[in-house]
């Protein structure tokens, strides 16, 4: 998803931001998503895009500071069922697309 306005800079914060949310367990697809809000985020910050950007985009703390002190604000901490799954995958739980959060949590934990 790099698009051509941004900068060698932003398609390595981009790269970066992709791999660390699919080291997370995230899918390919949704760490593609959030890599781009992220380096768009950041572009509308330093005053790189063309249009108008919103207040929390330019007023808010970094994302990088900010560090996911927001997370886990609306859920219960912990894994998401996506990275519990992504992570059964890996390990080659049996059932896993039938469990539920809470029963893909203990089988992931127990295969530890």
């Amino acid at each position: 998803m790099p698009q051509s306005t941004w900068s060698a800079k932003r398609e390595r914060q981009y790269e970066h931001v992709k791999e660390s949310e699919k080291k997370q367990g995230r899918s390919t697809k949704r760490a593609k998503e959030i890599a781009a809000r992220t380096v768009n985020k950041e572009r509308a910050r330093a005053g790189e895009t063309k249009g108008r950007a919103s207040r929390t985009s330019t007023r808010d703390i970094s994302s990088g500071r900010r560090g996911g002190l927001r997370s886990g604000t609306k859920r219960p901490k912990g894994r998401t069922k996506e990275q519990l799954y992504n992570e059964a995958k890996r390990r080659n739980i049996p059932g896993r697309s039938r469990m539920t959060k809470a029963q893909l949590q203990r089988a992931v934990d127990s295969r530890k």
